[in-house]
């Protein structure tokens, strides 16, 4: 099926036609000229008037089109028209339907909606009062693919929806925001503008999103958290990233920027437990990825200004309804209402181009996003180096150095298994060596403890390893750990957690207790002690995939999260490598290389609890755990508790044997 405008064809003789005044010729509204050419050679509407400060230039229209300055002066001039098409500046948006409504025409109004929630509410209010419909321009709505997907998510065919997440990676030079004095701007002489890429050059996805999650209205909303930034020499945001969490269902995520090295096609992606659906709505075009292979398909459009007669003509139900863009408006006012977006650093930013035509591109920005879509996450959750630290519970600090931030991963998407973490942990002198949320597995986070299966509960995050199956598959099983006290004192913390499943049964209490203190060679060391004791009166089993039938797969328990590390060098006492480390037990562990071009080393110690063995990824990613259940659980019965004591040395270099020997006490 390929694209093609629909039209209902010309009125039978007699009829009138429907008359149309369009205010806004330029930018999107030589769009609407063209397409009301279309449709009034097809004898489906009049065009008799528009209305522009700047008329369009002679005989572009034809002569019986009245021109005027203004909607004021055109709708005073009694043309009366049936429905009015308003391509202007966002701030003029509502104040010029209101006026529309207010003389009796129904009004297709360019997106967004309007400038503030109020402003939505004013028009709702004025179009239930004059009983007039209004279209809101968000075409990609007009696309046979929606309900197609729709019968395909309804149908089961990607199996339960983990979450819905919008990409965009556009580029605009400085002439796009040179282009009219509200380019770029939130307000104007305080008058809300709300200029940026999740309100208008990509707010198509995120509406779109939105229409695919079945989010339509603001009260279907629990919350909206924006991670706004921008690059070029503007007001609003240019790269930002933004999460919708409803009421009921999984979340809307979306990662856009106007700031990539090259323009890429925007698009929504559906993220199931049996595949994915990724939906490319400028070009209509539908993809659908699943364990029998990927099916493509371009589907055709029904134009929204159509589809308004039509509604008009015989109640047809309109595609982009007011009403309907009730969602995307509590996402305009989230943005509108959030603190000036965050001004990305010089040494994070290539400027491409020469004068106006000069854009800037964000380092990485494309893999940032793709992060940011796969863990349904901020850049700041993610620790993009551009953007705002992460909101931290507690940090660590040495002789004077933050060298550690937790976070309480609260706002995390259910499928990470939401869970306290360290991340970013760094050497004295800065270096980074914890990652979180990589591509590879976007639940691995920072440093911290975590099971795959505590009585059936998954508290990893991720697929779960079944020995029924033989390998790993999504269940309902993720659980998330709850921080329910703190207390520090000095250099030392102890904490109080609950380890609750999907149905917020309390399964395990956990007592955690952090200590962190310099030491020699201008390293600092880490100790993290977790105790665990069944929250009720059952036994609780602990295990890992090793334990359900994953050869060599038996992590679990603590776990460090490593970023990127070239020339890596693992080794114990008595082996090195990745092969020879891993289900070993020795006393301690060391992991050394170059971190983004730096040199540094951690150097884990054995819990004195037990001898498990080492867990040790490379070279799929990069990964250290100390191993409870490695090939079997552990049953803890009611009252009886479980302790390990991990303790890491973070150092600058590559460190001696000498120097590991010293930090370890050993031999």
């Amino acid at each position: 099926m390929v694209r093609t405008a629909q039209t209902h064809g010309p009125k039978p003789a007699g009829t009138t036609l429907p008359r149309i005044a369009l205010v806004g010729v330029h930018g999107f509204g030589t769009h609407h000229l063209r397409n009301l050419d279309r449709l009034e050679a097809a004898g489906a509407l009049k065009l008799v008037a528009v209305a522009d400060p700047n008329p369009p230039e002679a005989g572009r229209l034809g002569d019986d089109v009245a021109v005027f300055n203004t909607l004021d002066d055109l709708l005073a001039a009694g043309t009366t028209p049936d429905v009015v098409i308003i391509a202007t500046p966002i701030q003029t948006h509502a104040p010029l339907g209101l006026a529309a409504l207010a003389a009796g025409a129904d009004v297709y109004l360019e997106k967004p909606t309007a400038a503030s929630m109020a402003q939505f509410h004013e028009l709702l209010d004025a179009a239930a009062a004059a009983g007039g419909a209004v279209q809101v321009g968000f075409q990609s709505l007009g696309s046979l693919a929606l309900p197609a997907l729709a019968a395909v998510i309804s149908d089961g065919g990607l199996g339960t929806i983990r979450g819905y997440s919008a990409t965009g990676t556009w580029l605009r030079d400085k002439a796009y925001y040179q282009r009219s004095r509200w380019a770029g701007k939130r307000t104007i002489n305080g008058v809300d503008v709300v200029d940026g890429v999740t309100t208008n050059p990509l707010a198509h996805s995120i509406a779109t999103a939105l229409r695919i999650a079945g989010i339509l209205s603001a009260d279907a909303i629990d919350a909206v958290e924006t991670d706004l930034y921008r690059a070029h020499d503007i007001e609003g945001d240019d790269t930002s990233t933004v999460r919708i969490t409803p009421k009921e269902g999984p979340a809307v995520v979306s990662a856009l920027t106007v700031c990539a090295p090259e323009q890429t096609d925007p698009f929504v992606t559906v993220h199931g437990t049996a595949g994915t659906a990724v939906f490319h709505y400028t070009e209509d075009i539908l993809e659908i990825t699943t364990a029998d292979g990927t099916t493509s398909e371009t589907f055709a459009r029904t134009d929204l200004l159509e589809n308004l007669l039509a509604h008009r003509a015989d109640g047809t139900a309109l595609l982009s309804s007011l009403e309907n863009s009730g969602a995307f408006m509590s996402v305009l006012e989230a943005v509108r209402t959030a603190e000036d977006p965050h001004r990305i650093a010089p040494e994070h930013i290539e400027w491409v181009g020469e004068g106006a035509a000069a854009h800037p591109v964000v380092a990485d920005i494309a893999s940032w996003i793709e992060r940011a879509t796969a863990a349904q996450a901020t850049f700041s959750e993610l620790g993009a180096p551009w953007a705002r630290p992460a909101t931290a519970t507690d940090a660590m600090e040495v002789s004077g150095t933050e060298v550690a931030r937790e976070i309480s991963g609260a706002r995390l998407a259910r499928t990470l298994s939401p869970r306290p973490y360290l991340h970013p942990v760094t050497t004295l002198a800065g270096t980074i060596v914890t990652d979180a949320m990589p591509l590879d597995h976007v639940w691995h986070l920072g440093a911290g403890v975590a099971l795959q299966d505590v009585n059936g509960v998954n508290f990893w995050g991720g697929r779960t390893y079944r020995r029924e199956h033989g390998e790993y598959v999504w269940r309902p099983d993720h659980g998330r750990i709850k921080r329910t006290s703190s207390v520090t004192n000095g250099t030392s913390r102890t904490e109080e957690l609950l380890w609750l499943g999907p149905d917020t049964t309390e399964i395990l209490h956990e007592t955690r207790r952090w200590s962190w203190l310099p030491a020699d060679d201008g390293a600092w060391t880490m100790t993290l002690s977790f105790t665990l004791t069944p929250a009720g009166t059952d036994p609780v089993s602990l295990g890992s995939p090793g334990s359900n039938g994953r050869a060599a797969g038996g992590y679990g328990g603590f776990f460090w999260r490593l970023p990127a590390v070239d020339n890596a060098h693992i080794r114990t006492l008595l082996a090195s490598g990745e092969d020879a480390v891993h289900g070993s037990r020795a006393p301690w562990l060391a992991w050394s290389g170059d971190f983004v071009g730096k040199p540094a080393t951690l150097v884990f110690t054995t819990p004195p609890e037990a001898t498990d063995p080492w867990f040790v990824r490379a070279a799929g990613y990069p990964g250290v755990g100390s191993s409870l259940a490695w090939d079997a659980a552990v049953v803890l019965e009611p009252g009886e508790t479980l302790t390990r004591t991990i303790t890491v040395t973070i150092a600058d270099g590559l460190a001696t044997d000498d120097q590991i020997e010293n930090w370890t006490g050993t031999k």
